[in-house]
Formats: structure tokens, C-alpha cells, sequence
């Protein structure tokens, strides 16, 4: 990885620590954070949750930041219930766990999507379950009506809200028009389209013909549609040793 310039889009604060990384197997870590994570504009629904919690069945959070923001505000009024199970889609959120000395109790092992948390026995047999899922603004809404369809009470908590930054892109096409950026990393399907956004008419010409490393199946159909026709590699899971694991394959390939 020794001299490739890697664009890190993670938001800031969860971007240190891959950067890092990068920058000790020899890589130029770049970040430009195209996500910016914010509390809700109303925490009434996260209050009336912490009041409520010890009726549900099932919690799930859909990725790190929902761990983070959800059980910040909650844990600092009440202990988690011993009765209510935990569920996370991702290895990032299962960690992110561990820092509230919580553990998963339902984690897909390989499809890392909704599709696999309800695979899970577990989210199978739901008849009559109370389940809230936390998870930022909008999104999918396909996790809630399967459940529902297999008879779950089921409710969404936004506990966090997933910002567009403003920021001047002119200093990173520059760099990009002189060789200094060869791949991208990019998280979730928003984070791409915000990318596009961001970098505006001049930079997607350059966008499209840098390879990607993605996250899951979803980014790369994205890509497709978008004109990209660099290659994109899909990481196993959006944790730093994943992604690493994915850059190595990239620069593997492309050498």
C-alpha cells in the first residue's frame, strides 16, 4: 500500500483511527468526511423509549453510530434490561457495543444487511414481539415490514441524524487532478451519493474512474448506475481491519 493516496469519507469522528492504519502500512491517508452525525431534532421518541424499555422484547440498532447515539442517551438515565435482547446488522455496531460493556445476542455472521439479520432464527418466530429498531433519519424500511409481516410490534427510533457537510472540495481536486488520490472508501450508498454531490460536475469525471472499496453489494449497483467504471472492491465488513483487508486485495490487483 506503500505511496497510494486513499480517500477516507468516513465522518470524522470515526475516521482517526483507519487513517492511522493506513498511514502506518505506508498509505496517504486523505479524510473528507461527506457525513456528518448529529443528535435528533427531537429526543422525545429516545425518552419515551428509555421510559418503555423494559416492555420491549428486541432492540436493534442498525449501524454504529445508532449504537452510539441510542445507548449515550439512554444509559445515562437507566441500566439496559437483562430482558430485552440486543441485535446489530454489522461487526462496527457489535463493537461499538463493547464500549457500553454490552453484547450482541442476535449478529448476522456473513450478510451484513437486514436481509441477514432476518435470516436469524431468532427473527424468525416474532408472533407478538415488541421490537424497536434505532436507526438515523429515513433509510430502509424493509427490516419493519418483514418483521411486522411475521407478526412483530415493531417501531423505528430515529436516534440520530446523518448530514451533507459543506465543505470546499477545490484543495482535494486539486490533488486528485495531480495522481495523489487512486481509491476511495466508501461506507453506505448516501455517503457515495453525498460524495458526488460534494465534488460536483469537475470532480466526477475523476470520481468515476477511481476504484472504489465498498461495503456491500448495494454501493457497487449504485456505482454501476452512477457511470463509475473503475473497479470496486467489497469489503467483508465496514470494521477498520475489513476495509484494511480490502485495500491490500485492491493494491494487490492493481500492481
Amino acid at each position: 500500500m506503500r505511496g497510494a493516496g486513499v480517500l477516507v469519507t468516513r465522518p470524522r469522528h470515526q475516521a482517526d483511527a483507519l487513517c492511522d492504519a493506513i498511514r502506518q502500512k505506508g498509505g496517504n491517508a486523505i479524510s473528507f468526511p461527506v457525513l456528518e452525525i448529529r443528535g435528533p431534532d427531537d429526543a422525545r421518541e429516545l425518552e419515551q423509549c428509555a421510559a418503555e424499555l423494559d416492555d420491549l422484547d428486541w432492540a436493534i440498532f442498525v449501524s454504529a453510530n445508532a449504537v452510539d447515539k441510542a445507548l449515550g442517551y439512554l444509559l445515562s438515565r437507566r441500566k439496559w434490561p437483562d430482558t430485552v435482547g440486543i441485535a446489530v446488522i454489522g461487526k462496527r455496531s457489535a463493537e461499538e457495543l463493547h464500549r457500553f460493556g454490552l453484547e450482541a445476542d442476535a449478529q448476522p455472521q456473513w450478510e451484513f444487511n437486514s436481509e441477514g439479520l432476518l435470516a436469524l432464527p431468532q427473527m424468525h418466530d416474532v408472533r407478538g414481539r415488541r421490537i424497536v429498531i434505532f436507526r438515523g433519519n429515513g433509510g430502509r424500511e424493509y427490516l419493519a415490514e418483514m418483521l411486522r409481516q411475521r407478526g412483530a410490534n415493531v417501531r423505528y427510533v430515529e436516534a440520530y441524524r446523518r448530514i451533507c457537510p459543506r465543505a470546499d472540495s477545490s484543495e482535494l481536486l486539486k490533488l486528485w487532478q495531480s495522481g495523489g488520490v487512486d481509491v476511495v472508501l466508501i461506507n453506505s450508498v448516501e455517503s457515495l451519493e453525498n460524495l458526488v454531490e460534494m465534488l460536483g460536475r469537475q470532480g466526477h469525471s475523476l470520481l468515476v474512474k477511481t476504484p472504489l472499496i465498498v461495503a456491500s453489494e448495494r454501493i457497487v449497483a449504485v456505482a454501476q448506475r452512477l457511470g463509475f467504471t473503475a473497479p470496486q472492491v467489497i469489503s467483508a465488513s465496514a470494521t477498520d481491519a475489513a476495509v484494511m483487508d480490502a485495500l491490500f486485495k485492491w493494491k494487490n490487483q492493481s500492481d
